[in-house]
C-alpha cells in the first residue's frame, strides 16, 4: 500500500503524479505508537482532572482522613543515605538510566567541568585567559608572602597555587573563586580534612556567621601585628600571636634598636603605593587591573632598587633562594606515627572549618550576583580532594581567596578555566623566574600581606549583627577578643560555645503563641503581633514556637500551656462574653519532629485538660509528627480531633 506524491510538471505547467513512495512498516509502527501515547496521556489527564474534582467535593471528615492516613514517612536510614551519600537523592534517577547515560551522569556529578565544557567557546576562553593572567600577577607575590607568614619556604606558597587550582577547576562549581593560600589559613597552618567525600557540606552551615566575622577580624589584627617583623626589619621576634606579646616584642626591638629603618622606608613606601592603587581601582571600575598588578609591580621595582643600591649589604632582608621546578612529591614526609599527630589533627579540624566556610561564603557571594547555584557539597568534595592531593605534592592548605576572587570577577572570568591559566602561569614562573626573586625584600612581602588585611575586617557587617541580634554580636566579639587576646583556637572555642548556648536557650525555652483570626480572612496569626486578630469564643488556639518538641523543651512547653489554662499569667481562660474555654487547639504547623518525651508531655497535657473539662485538638501536624502520634494511639485519646487547619477546627467547634 502506498500514497501518491504529486509534483509540478514544468514542461506542461500542470500537475502530474510523481513517483510512488511506500511507507515503511517501522515508520507506521512509530506513528501508531505515538498516537497511542497521546491518547493515553489525554486519558490520564482527564482522569487526573476528574480525581481533583472528586477530591474538592469531599467534606471535613474526608479531609481529616487525608491527614490520618498518609503514606509511611521516610525512615532515618533513608534520610541518612540522602545526607551522607555523595549523590544524595539522585541514586534512584541514576538507576533508571541506561549504562552510558549513567556513566555520563556520574562524571557530571563528580566532575562539573564535564557539564559546562560542552558549551565552552573561544570568546569565553579569551575572557578566562585575561582573568587568569591578571590573577597570576596578584597570586605570585601574595603566595610568597603567605608562605613566609606560615613560616615555610617561599616556594611552598607557589606550589600551593599550582596543584589545588587545577583540581578545583575540574571538580568545583564556582566560576569566580580563586584558589590558593590565604592569610588566615597561613596563620593556622595545617591540612584540610576530606569531609566533602562524605557529603558533609551541611556542617558548614552550623558555624555561626557572626563567629566567622569576628574570627576574621581578629585574625587580621594578629596577622598585621606579625608583619611588623618584616616591615620594620626586626631581627628577634616572638612566636606568640596575642596582642600583648607582639606589642612587647615590637617595643623591645625599637627600644634596643634591633630594627632596620631601610626596611621600614622601603616597606611603607610600597604599602602606600598598593593601597593607593586599590583606592583608584575602587573609584574607577575600568582600572580594576591596577590594584591587581600593583603587588607584582612592587616586587619588581623593589627588587631592582635593592640590586642597584646593594641595599642587602646595608641590612635590608631579602627572600634569597627560592627553589624552582615542578612540585616535588611529599608522600614520604607524611608521618602517621608521630607524637604530634593529635595536635596536628586538632589544628587540621579548625583549619578545615575556617577554610571551608570562607571558600563557600566567597563562592556563594559571587554565584548569587551572577544568578547561578553553588553546590555546597560539591564544593566540600572539591576542597577536600584538592587539599588531599596537595598534601602529596608539597602544598599546604589552599582555599578560596576573597581578594583574588574579586579580581577574577572584575577581570571578567567566565569559568574555572581562569584558575587553570593562573596555575600554568605560576608553574612557568617556578620553572624559569625564581632566581630573579633572590633580591626581593622581605619588607615588600609584609606590605603585600598588610594591604590585603583591611578586607578581612567588616565593620558594617559587625554593626548589622549588633542591630539584628545581640547574642550573635556576643559570639562575634567573643571570637574577635579570643583571637586577639588569646589564640585562634580560643577565639573559635569561645564563639562556637556562645553560638551553641544560644541554640540551647532557644530550644529549651521556645515559648508559645496565642492565635486569632485576622478579620476578613481565614488566616490565624499571633494576637500580640496582630492586635486586631480575633480570638474565637470558647476556643484557645496555641502555636508552639519550635520545630522540635523533645526532652529538652517538652516540659517547659507543657507548663506554659497549663499556666495559660490555669489563668496564672493573664485572663485568657474567660472571654468577653463570659464563655469559658471549651477547646484547646494546638497548631503544630511549626513542629517538624517529636520524640517520646514530647509525646509524654502531650499525654499529660491531655489528662490535665480532661480534669478541667476542656477538650484537646491538634491542627496541621507534620508528616513524622502525625505518624508517631498514631503509633502511640494519641489520636484515639483525643477522640480523633485532628484538623488540617485552624479554620476547620473553628468551624467544627461552632457546630
Amino acid at each position: 500500500m502506498g500514497i501518491k506524491h504529486f509534483g509540478m510538471n514544468n514542461s506542461a505547467n500542470s500537475y502530474s503524479p510523481g513517483p510512488e513512495i511506500p511507507f515503511r512498516e517501522q515508520e507506521l509502527s512509530k506513528f501508531s505508537q505515538t498516537l497511542q501515547d497521546l491518547m493515553a496521556a489525554s486519558a490520564v489527564e482527564s482522569s487526573t482532572e476528574q480525581e481533583i474534582l472528586d477530591l474538592e467535593k469531599q467534606g471535613l471528615a474526608d479531609r481529616t482522613q487525608w491527614l490520618l492516613n498518609p503514606p509511611e514517612p521516610p525512615g532515618l536510614l533513608r534520610a541518612f543515605k540522602e545526607t551522607v551519600s555523595p549523590f544524595g537523592n539522585k541514586l534512584q534517577s541514576l538507576n533508571r538510566q541506561s549504562r552510558p547515560k549513567r556513566v555520563v551522569s556520574v562524571l557530571q556529578e563528580v566532575f562539573p567541568i564535564v557539564s559546562w565544557c560542552q558549551e565552552y567557546k573561544a570568546k569565553k576562553f579569551k575572557n578566562d585567559l585575561l582573568a587568569g593572567l591578571t590573577l597570576a600577577s596578584l597570586c605570585i607575590p601574595q603566595s610568597i608572602g603567605y608562605a613566609t607568614l606560615a613560616k615555610l619556604a617561599p616556594q611552598y606558597g607557589l606550589y600551593t597555587s599550582v596543584v589545588p587550582p587545577l583540581i578545583y577547576a575540574v571538580m568545583g562549581t564556582s566560576r569566580e573563586i580563586a584558589i590558593g593560600p590565604v592569610a588566615v589559613i597561613s596563620l593556622l597552618l595545617s591540612s584540610m580534612a576530606a569531609f566533602g567525600l562524605f557529603r558533609s557540606g551541611f556542617l558548614v552551615d552550623f558555624l555561626s556567621h557572626a563567629a566567622i566575622v569576628g574570627f576574621m577580624a581578629g585574625a587580621a589584627i594578629v596577622i598585621g601585628l606579625q608583619q611588623l617583623k618584616g616591615l620594620l626589619g626586626i631581627s628577634h621576634f616572638t612566636n606568640k600571636t596575642d596582642v600583648m606579646s607582639v606589642m612587647e616584642a615590637v617595643w623591645k626591638s625599637l627600644y634596643h634598636h634591633h630594627w632596620n629603618p631601610h626596611d621600614c622606608i622601603l616597606g611603607c613606601s610600597f604599602l602606600i603605593f598598593i593601597l593607593t592603587t586599590r583606592f583608584l581601582g575602587k573609584r574607577n571600575r575600568k582600572l580594576f587591573w591596577l590594584p591587581a598588578i600593583a603587588p607584582l609591580i612592587s616586587v619588581v621595582l623593589s627588587t631592582v632598587i635593592v640590586i642597584i643600591t646593594r641595599a642587602d649589604k646595608h641590612g635590608v632582608k631579602t627572600v634569597k633562594h627560592i627553589k624552582g621546578g615542578l612540585n616535588p612529591s611529599s608522600v614520604h614526609q607524611l608521618q602517621f606515627n608521630s607524637p604530634h599527630v593529635g595536635e596536628v589533627a586538632k589544628i587540621g579540624l579548625i583549619v578545615a572549618i575556617v577554610a571551608l566556610t570562607e571558600a563557600v561564603a566567597v563562592g556563594r557571594s559571587f554565584a548569587s550576583s551572577k544568578g547561578y547555584h553553588l553546590d555546597g557539597n560539591k564544593e566540600m568534595v572539591a576542597m577536600g580532594f584538592m587539599n588531599l592531593v596537595g598534601s602529596f605534592t608539597s602544598c599546604y592548605v589552599a582555599t578560596g581567596s576573597f581578594s583574588r576572587s574579586a579580581v577574577n570577577f572584575s577581570a571578567g572570568c567566565e569559568t574555572a578555566v581562569s584558575n587553570i591559566v593562573m596555575a600554568i602561569t605560576v608553574f612557568i614562573s617556578l620553572e624559569f623566574f625564581t632566581k630573579l626573586l633572590y633580591y626581593t625584600p622581605v619588607a615588600i612581602l609584609a606590605s603585600i600581606i598588610l594591604s590585603a588585611l583591611p578586607g578581612l575586617i567588616d565593620f558594617s557587617e559587625a554593626f548589622r549583627i549588633w542591630k539584628v541580634d545581640k547574642l550573635d554580636f556576643l559570639a562575634c566579639m567573643g571570637a574577635f577578643l579570643g583571637v586577639v587576646i588569646g589564640s585562634a583556637e580560643i577565639g573559635l572555642l569561645v564563639a562556637v560555645t556562645l553560638s551553641f548556648v544560644k541554640i540551647i536557650l532557644i530550644s529549651i525555652q521556645p515559648g508559645i503563641d496565642i492565635l486569632g483570626r485576622l478579620p476578613g480572612t481565614d488566616v490565624f496569626c499571633d494576637v500580640n503581633q496582630y492586635p486586631m486578630a480575633v480570638k474565637p469564643p470558647g476556643l484557645l488556639i496555641v502555636r508552639i514556637k519550635s520545630s522540635l518538641l523533645c526532652f529538652a523543651n517538652a516540659n517547659f512547653v507543657r507548663e506554659r500551656i497549663m499556666k495559660r489554662i490555669s489563668n496564672k499569667e493573664d485572663e485568657d481562660t474567660k472571654e468577653k462574653d463570659g464563655r469559658t474555654i471549651q477547646l484547646l487547639l494546638l497548631d503544630m504547623s511549626n513542629l517538624m519532629e517529636i520524640d517520646t518525651s514530647g509525646i509524654a508531655s502531650l499525654e499529660e497535657l491531655q489528662k490535665h485538660l480532661d480534669s478541667k473539662g476542656i477538650k484537646l485538638a491538634i491542627a496541621n501536624p507534620r508528616w513524622r509528627v502525625i505518624h508517631k502520634l498514631r503509633l502511640v494511639n494519641f489520636v484515639g485519646k483525643i477522640a480523633g480531633r485532628v484538623f488540617l487547619t485552624a479554620g476547620e477546627a473553628m468551624l467544627a467547634d461552632q457546630k
